[in-house]
């Protein structure tokens, strides 16, 4: 689940190249260029969220996409053309270039991750959004990072660049006027500010797990297989829940568990935050 890389990505990529490609561009990305870098992107590490998941491969379906200053700030999420930015000679051509900004693509990805626009404005609001409910320090590093995380840079209060973490040291960002949305290894010197966790609150449903090493199971007991492993606190989408097998864990005892539609599998209420019995899940049949 959290290492799928398929050809689609690729197409998409070199789909969006020929449709938008030819504005404004100096030079043209070889196919072959192309195919390998939209290969390359991908949710790279496991126990992020399904939505952070889908955040991820919509913006890695943007792989070659131009970056163009203002790009993705239209009345709904998606690319657009851009403007020139005073400061950077380099934008001259971005009004003739349809794409995404950095903040363009965080938003784009979310929005097709979740529905809505959860995120829009630009790379400050995003930091600062109230959709985030986690935030690690730049002294962190990588470490506590998962797939889908926000990395930004920026100093005194102000961020200037927001880009969306793949795992294993990598990032899929729009970079800058000149070049295309492209993976890079994740920079963490100069003016890195540091990363957040989004559970956007327009997805209904969502819960955040608590507790390290939990796992789901095929059925509402701990004695049925288990599935899937949350190595840490994990954002999570409860279809409903059911009484069924007690559980008596870290000084709790409960009989409801919820079924995660993302991950195929049960988790006992003990390890989602909130009441024992959830608020506003309906009961499964």
């Amino acid at each position: 689940m959290a290492m799928r890389k398929t050809a689609a990505v690729a197409v998409a990529a070199l789909t969006l190249l020929a449709a938008w490609g030819g504005a404004g561009s100096a030079t043209a990305v070889a196919p072959a260029t192309a195919r390998k870098a939209a290969e390359a992107c991908g949710v790279l590490a496991p126990g992020a969220s399904a939505a952070a998941e889908k955040a991820v491969a919509a913006a890695c379906e943007q792989i070659g996409v131009w970056y163009t200053w203002g790009g993705g700030h239209g009345p709904q999420p998606g690319p657009t053309y851009g403007q020139v930015d005073p400061s950077d000679p380099d934008s001259a051509h971005d009004p003739e270039r349809l794409g995404f900004d950095c903040s363009g693509l965080v938003r784009y990805a979310y929005a097709r991750a979740v529905g809505g626009d959860p995120l829009s404005g630009n790379a400050y609001h995003q930091f600062h959004s109230p959709q985030v409910n986690q935030r690690f320090t730049a002294a962190q590093g990588t470490g506590p990072l998962l797939p889908g995380d926000l990395l930004a840079w920026g100093s005194g209060g102000s961020i200037h660049h927001i880009a969306i973490y793949l795992g294993a040291g990598k990032m899929v960002e729009a970079r800058e006027s000149g070049t295309r949305i492209m993976v890079s290894d994740v920079r963490l010197g100069g003016d890195y500010a540091g990363a957040v966790r989004i559970a956007p609150a327009t997805a209904p449903g969502t819960f955040s797990t608590w507790g390290t090493d939990v796992w789901t199971h095929k059925e509402p007991s701990t004695t049925s297989p288990r599935v899937h492993r949350f190595p840490g606190p994990t954002t999570v989408r409860v279809e409903c829940q059911k009484h069924a097998e007690p559980v008596t864990a870290e000084g709790y005892t409960n009989d409801a568990w919820s079924y995660l539609p993302e991950y195929g599998s049960w988790i006992t209420n003990i390890y989602l935050k909130g009441p024992a019995w959830l608020d506003g899940v309906r009961t499964c049949p």
